[in-house]
């Protein structure tokens, strides 16, 4: 794995991944895209960036459609010439209404576009990117070495293991997260492309709270290796962080 764009890399799971990349003991990737939003509030991701030429960051807001395009040039620069081996859609909301009689219309609305509607777009505009690192790499077999698309889902998108209730934004925008997943990885097959959803784990975040049991690296390493270890037999997968297939 060569290059990988990942979303929402400011803080948490985003930040995490960009530290397990970099922390990596052999095959670290030479490009290392991340976005972020508010300078203000990226200080560590952009101090990071200083001390590994590796790491790339780029502002941007995934809900900002109308600069898709610009950005996705911007993403091919800062290759130089070559493919996008990994799109990694992290970027994601929930809102604080939970229970259905206070669930409020714009959250879910607000919810879908990030969680939802953000990571089919940004896929739509990078195909190309990893179309190309695709055809570049036709010995490699399929995976995060040739060309892959990992969308971060969760285990409260799951339909089957839904046992609470509640939760309504977030649930369905990841559910419906994980049919996007499985669309992308039929209609981009034939391209050797891979799509799979990956569920972090519990995680100690500002999503995930303080009473959480795993640690963003322990998440972060242990999804790091599984994007490594990826091969064709997981594409339309719906995986923990630990590789575990998850029930839709």
């Amino acid at each position: 794995m060569k290059s990988i764009l990942i979303t929402g890399c400011n803080r948490g799971l985003g930040l995490g991944l960009v530290k397990a990349l970099v922390g990596l003991p052999t095959s670290r990737p030479t490009h290392i895209i991340a976005t972020y939003r508010d300078p203000g509030t990226s200080g560590e991701l952009l101090e990071l960036a200083k001390q590994h030429s590796s790491i790339i960051p780029l502002q941007f807001d995934v809900k900002n459609f109308d600069r898709y395009e610009e950005f996705a040039k911007s993403v091919e620069s800062a290759l130089q010439g070559d493919g996008l081996n990994v799109l990694f859609n992290n970027a994601g909301i929930s809102p604080k209404s939970t229970r259905l009689n206070f669930t409020k219309s714009d959250d879910l609305v607000d919810t879908f576009v990030t969680n939802t509607v953000a990571p089919i777009m940004m896929t739509k505009a990078f195909v190309p990117l990893l179309r190309k690192a695709s055809e570049g790499n036709k010995d490699a077999s399929v995976g995060s070495h040739r060309a892959c698309i990992v969308n971060m889902s969760s285990i409260l998108g799951s339909i089957e293991a839904n046992v609470d209730g509640g939760l309504y934004g977030y649930r369905t925008s990841k559910a419906a997260l994980n049919a996007a997943t499985k669309s992308m990885s039929i209609d981009l097959k034939a391209n050797k492309i891979m799509a799979v959803a990956m569920h972090p784990g519990w995680v100690q975040t500002d999503m995930g709270g303080t009473k959480a049991p795993l640690t963003v690296e322990q998440s972060c390493t242990g999804m790091v290796n599984t994007l490594l270890s990826l091969n064709e037999s997981h594409n339309a997968g719906f995986l923990q962080y630990d590789g575990k297939k998850l029930p839709w």
